[in-house]
């Protein structure tokens, strides 16, 4: 039996220490882009893709994630910003729950809709924690789900409301900044979420340096995801100095067998 999406997750952060994530945004990565940005992600060896976006109306979907799969072999999971961004072609989706704020629409009313459309699309549901974090000024992700961010000096705010979600059956928690953020997560926060939660916790939004995601994971990020910071600047060797970073941390800190 294969193992699932969330199983390869598991398997990366077991075996590498931390998993690097790029997340494409449909609307700003051209479908002529497509091939050769994600063959560049497997020479940088990126572990993972994530499609989505806040809006998406640049393009089909499915024909998006189907060109992402002709030209490499990563997982694609999506990252949706609404009912329309579904598709079998993608390997699995987060399901995300906005538990940050308290906007019931983002925390179970769009889930209830999209759930029966999931089953019958066989799509692999990854149940995730989300949690907008304040990161200087108001991002799409926080305008999109009128969701208030969790402030960025509170880590002990941030440790129980992911504390709930892992309790509430969470598979994955995301704190993020949000996209455009000018601030990334700060240190203490990832500190305080890894250390109450023992589900996976994968850390984005206003990333843009090898220094700054190996910090991440040293503070306890599991998974980091890059977005901007890559489409503003695909060139291979970039992308590769910030996988490097990603796995290199433990490896760093931890003593040699």
């Amino acid at each position: 039996m294969n193992a699932s999406v969330y199983e390869q997750l598991l398997r990366i952060v077991e075996q590498r220490g931390a998993g690097f994530i790029v997340l494409i945004d449909p609307d700003k990565l051209g479908l002529d882009r497509v091939p050769d940005f994600a063959r560049r992600c497997v020479e940088a060896e990126v572990d993972a893709l994530f499609v989505g976006g806040s809006l998406l109306h640049a393009t089909e979907l499915g024909e998006y994630v189907e060109r992402i799969k002709a030209a490499c072999d990563l997982p694609v999971i999506g990252f949706p910003g609404s009912l329309s961004q579904l598709s079998p072609a993608l390997d699995a989706l987060l399901y995300l729950s906005v538990i940050s704020g308290r906007n019931p629409e983002y925390l179970i009313g769009q889930h209830v809709s999209a759930a029966p459309l999931i089953r019958r699309l066989e799509l692999e549901p990854i149940s995730t924690g989300y949690m907008l974090v304040e990161s200087g000024r108001s991002t799409t992700a926080q305008y999109m789900t009128g969701s208030e961010p969790l402030p960025r000096h509170k880590p002990d705010i941030a440790a129980a409301t992911a504390l709930a979600g892992e309790m509430m059956g969470m598979k994955l928690i995301y704190a993020d900044g949000g996209s455009g953020a000018d601030q990334p997560v700060p240190d203490e926060l990832v500190a305080a979420v890894s250390e109450a939660c023992s589900v996976p916790l994968a850390v984005g939004g206003g990333l843009s340096s090898p220094d700054e995601v190996h910090r991440k994971v040293l503070a306890g990020a599991q998974l980091v995801v890059i977005g901007d910071a890559i489409e503003n600047d695909p060139a291979g060797a970039y992308v590769s100095e910030l996988a490097a970073a990603v796995h290199g941390a433990r490896a760093a800190v931890e003593p040699s067998q």
